[in-house]
């Protein structure tokens, strides 16, 4: 493989001997993306040789998008002016995985905003406000730890996404630099995992829906009474069944008709949630009956829960924050991405609030606190309410867990075995998963949703996060090779040892086994365990993502040997 840059070192009189010698065999010309030349008479060296090029291999001239080459031995192929272009090994890459072009990267800021008031406004953000109200706090005190979490998550967040920018990358793209072109698999495998439980969770909230949907009788009948077996009454699985079936016939029609209504399920939410509001605000009296309410907690009481909390306000978006690059890539530059994300703890805080303020306002108006808004739908009652209810909650659910629970975890199954997995059956085996996790036994109760799911898989998310971030900016300095990232060539950057990168791996499972004691006597496993675990537990995402990353980092300082991304290769002009 020859460099234009080794080309260009060469005098002017020796380029024939060397486009002689080069015409005999098979070789590969990168050539990097240059500014245009103010005037023919200050033309540098690269247009020199091009020149030269063209008179030698009769190429088309140097303004032209592409300029044929061809070897002696071998058929012309394309190297694009713009983009350079290389063989990309197929079982590693399809459309999708490509880097982005020019012409894709078109998300402003205010659209990369708009993401996130999508993912934002949704029933399980509301369930978390409320959830912190039912464990004993006051309205102030949840969203501030909401607000915290998400402040303190908006770091890792804008770094993980500055990759996915500048080299346009995926997030699976961006894992094979640190765990290799085959070790990526874990963390894509384990993201997808949870989101298949997420998955499962957004289709029971659904199939509460349709359960508020149903006749008193039919809701009083014997079929709503709970088997312990099954954890859950046979109405209430039958309507997370339909709902489940009814999201698997839209994936099977394709994401583009999605694509077409997630745009109106928040705006549909909003309102809804505006008009819950002013119905609180209405039947509480005012705001000063829904904020008066105060802490039930004594200050050790209150520290126990708040740290639990912080860490699982910060797991509820850590999914996102890992496979930010997905969005980003699409940013048309830094700024635009950094703009976008800002608005994550401003959008959190205010949805917060009103889910905390209606949640609160239910122990004036039904002298009990009711932290689902399924269930607070119910109590109000009415045709018009029911129906509102039914279609903005199903709406909101199934455009948000189609586009964030289903495609990613079907990607990533395709990126495992392309030639088995289509996005069809990646999306089956998600549903199916999503049963399996019993999203019912999770939403039975706000601890178990907020200490067992959401600090139990941010020991999964927090290693992986500090793994990659402690690669891409402190081993590799934000310098990648695209072409290696794309490549098995036992030669390539990331190949690693047989594509794994056992250090990263090694990392990973050090983040991870700290926090297993804490989990095992949460499900019930463990009864006993010290106290020191219980509080790696209830901090899962702090100890895994910064013990990870600094494993990572010291295990590759000592190892590390001079590698190909070094160069800093990339196929765009650095998004600034």
């Amino acid at each position: 493989m020859i460099y234009l840059h080794q080309i260009l070192q060469q005098p002017p009189e020796s380029l024939p001997l060397q486009m002689n010698n080069m015409a005999s065999i098979c070789l590969t010309l990168y050539f990097p993306h240059l500014p245009p030349t103010p005037s023919p008479s200050h033309s540098p060296p690269y247009l020199f040789l091009s020149l030269k090029l063209n008179k030698f291999f009769h190429a088309p001239p140097h303004n032209s998008s592409h300029v044929p080459i061809k070897c002696s031995n071998s058929p012309s192929f394309p190297i694009s002016s713009s983009n350079m272009e290389f063989e990309y090994d197929p079982t590693l890459t399809n459309e999708d995985l490509k880097p982005t072009t020019p012409t894709q990267r078109t998300f402003s800021g205010l659209e990369m905003a708009s993401i996130w008031v999508g993912l934002v406004v949704g029933v399980p953000t509301y369930y978390l406000a409320g959830s912190l109200v039912d464990l004993g706090m006051a309205w102030w005190q949840g969203i501030a730890t909401v607000v915290l979490a998400n402040m303190i998550l908006l770091v890792p967040l804008v770094l993980t996404g500055h990759p996915g920018t500048h080299y346009g990358i995926s997030f699976p793209v961006l894992a094979r630099s640190s765990f290799g072109i085959h070790g990526a698999h874990i963390p894509t495998l384990l993201r997808a995992l949870v989101g298949c439980g997420w998955y499962g969770i957004e289709s029971w909230i659904g199939g509460e829906a349709i359960f508020l949907l149903l006749p008193k009788s039919l809701q009083q009948s014997s079929l709503s009474i709970c088997l312990p077996w099954l954890g859950t009454s046979p109405l209430e699985f039958a309507c997370f069944i339909a709902f489940w079936v009814a999201q698997l016939a839209i994936v099977w029609r394709g994401i583009d008709g999605i694509r077409q209504l997630e745009k109106y399920s928040a705006p549909i939410l909003i309102a809804l949630t505006s008009c819950l509001l002013i119905w609180s605000y209405v039947k509480a009296g005012g705001f000063g009956h829904m904020l008066s309410l105060s802490s039930r907690l004594s200050s050790s009481e209150f520290l126990s829960i708040f740290f639990p909390a912080l860490t699982a306000n910060i797991s509820f978006w850590a999914t996102v924050a890992l496979n930010i690059p997905d969005f980003t890539r699409y940013a048309k530059s830094q700024n635009d991405q950094i703009i976008g994300h800002v608005g994550l703890p401003i959008f959190m805080g205010a949805f917060t609030f009103v889910g905390l303020a209606v949640t609160s306002s239910t122990k004036v108006i039904f002298g009990e606190v009711i932290s689902n808004p399924i269930q607070l739908l119910g109590q109000i009652g009415g045709l018009p309410t029911t129906i509102l209810a039914i279609v903005g909650i199903s709406l909101a659910t199934i455009t948000t867990n189609i586009a964030a629970n289903v495609v990613a975890p079907a990607n990533a199954l395709v990126n495992l075995s392309p030639k088995w997995f289509t996005f069809k059956k990646g999306a089956i085996l998600t549903a199916l998963l999503g049963i399996m996790f019993q999203p019912w036994r999770l939403l039975k109760s706000s601890e178990s949703f907020v200490y067992t799911w959401l600090v139990g898989y941010s020991a999964l998310m927090g290693p992986i996060g500090g793994i990659i971030l402690a690669d891409y900016y402190l081993l590799k300095k934000t310098k990648l090779s695209i072409s290696d990232l794309y490549s098995q060539s036992p030669n390539g950057a990331y190949h690693y040892s047989g594509g794994f990168n056992m250090v990263a791996i090694a990392a990973l499972v050090i983040g991870i086994l700290p926090v297993v004691p804490g989990f095992l006597q949460k499900v019930g496993i463990a009864t006993s365990i010290p106290n020191i675990f219980v509080v790696i537990y209830n901090n899962a995402w702090f100890i895994s993502f910064f013990s990870a990353g600094f494993v990572y980092w010291v295990l590759s300082g000592l190892r590390r040997k001079p590698d190909k991304s070094d160069s800093g290769e990339h196929l765009l002009p650095a998004a600034m």
